[in-house]
């Protein structure tokens, strides 16, 4: 019998949607319940368990009660040994993730899943360092960190792989995290924190965010004034975070956020860092683009620090409405070739998979892959 952790970061993932960039501290999660965000991570928990359902006769889960996983173990029909009264009914907080960890370790458990965001990460390393494997499951609004799967269903996928199938190797990965405060404010500083230990399979799991270069900006300039041109009088056009799209903000003169979701039409800024309600209410179906670039290194276009790009504002936009903009540099550095989307929604995820056209440059644009 197969000894498998369960860690729920229950709030992680809550400020996504409403544009809070995240919910590290009190304030901020009262904030985001205010503006009528939901818990996401237990559904994603779910999901990863749902891919590990062909072994259940074969795992025995601990976690703490409630929220913090045996609630979600339960759920799925899982034999689960309740370690700790996980809070219900309490917000949670960083001591209770880093007990949990501490208590599957003495428990010897083989591998420890766990649901949220590079904060989680963070607590899961001050816990167990690399004494235990881990796999992420990506819940959270900041994700940067190597040791997330690439969607929760790759969690589940990579956990059976580990305890069921032939010997895997195990990685020393990066532990990223970057200050909310100065992200909320439109500056990212990313920070190492330590290593985790993770079963190691390159399919199953994100790469690491990477930087551009000092070539990128020239091909920057390229991509935005292409993207501007095709730019329809009287249609609006909603903008993503990134450095890249962050260009075509300031080439048309609009001011914007460099993190967050703007929107503009004829030239002018007409909404700043939207929520996916203010979104919602905004979009004009057939008279809306979306304008996303690619996270460098990662290839995610969809689901990592865009949330408010939720699948309803996906679906009332329309796959042929989204605009992809990257410079090659950046493309070329991506691990598989491949751009990655996760919504949340799977069906919606299946749709957006295949073929789409990205501006690369004046009067250039390339066909690339989507995959989840």
């Amino acid at each position: 019998m197969k000894r498998l952790g369960l860690i729920v970061n229950p709030i992680a993932g809550m400020g996504g949607s409403v544009g809070l960039k995240g919910t590290d501290g009190d304030d901020v999660l009262r904030q985001a319940i205010a503006l009528g965000a939901s818990p996401r991570a237990p559904l994603r928990a779910s999901e990863a368990l749902e891919a590990l359902g062909l072994h259940k006769d074969g795992i025995k889960i601990f976690a703490f009660s409630g929220d913090m996983g045996a609630s979600v173990s339960e759920g799925a029909g899982f034999r689960t040994v309740l370690l700790k009264d996980g809070g219900e009914g309490r917000r949670t907080s960083a001591d209770d993730t880093i007990m949990a960890a501490r208590l599957m370790e003495e428990s010897g458990v083989d591998l420890i899943l766990f649901a949220g965001g590079d904060g989680t990460a963070r607590d899961i390393y001050a816990a167990l360092e690399t004494r235990v494997p881990v796999i992420g499951i990506p819940a959270g609004v900041k994700i940067h960190s190597p040791v997330f799967a690439r969607n929760p269903l790759m969690a589940g996928k990579l956990a059976g792989l580990f305890l069921f199938g032939p010997p895997m190797g195990t990685r020393e990965l990066e532990v990223m995290d970057i200050d909310e405060g100065s992200f909320r404010s439109g500056s990212v500083r990313a920070s190492l924190f330590g290593y985790l230990l993770v079963p190691f399979e390159r399919r199953h799991l994100q790469a690491g965010k990477s930087a551009g270069g000092k070539n990128e900006m020239v091909e920057i300039d390229g991509v935005v004034r292409e993207v501007s041109g095709r730019m329809l009088p009287e249609k609006l056009y909603l903008v993503g975070p990134g450095s890249t799209t962050a260009a075509v903000m300031r080439h048309l003169g609009c001011e914007g956020t460099l993190l967050g979701i703007d929107a503009i039409r004829n030239g002018r800024t007409v909404g700043k860092d939207l929520s996916e309600k203010e979104i919602l209410r905004m979009i004009e179906p057939g008279n809306t683009g979306l304008i996303i670039t690619v996270i460098g290194g990662q290839g995610f276009i969809l689901g990592r620090g865009n949330q408010q790009i939720s699948p309803e504002v996906l679906r009332a936009i329309g796959k042929k409405n989204i605009i992809i903009i990257a410079t090659p540099s950046k493309l070329g550095s991506l691990v598989g070739k491949a751009l990655f989307v996760d919504t949340g929604d799977r069906s919606l995820d299946r749709d957006l998979c295949g073929y789409m056209r990205i501006v690369t440059g004046l009067g250039e644009e390339t066909i690339f892959r989507v995959d989840r």
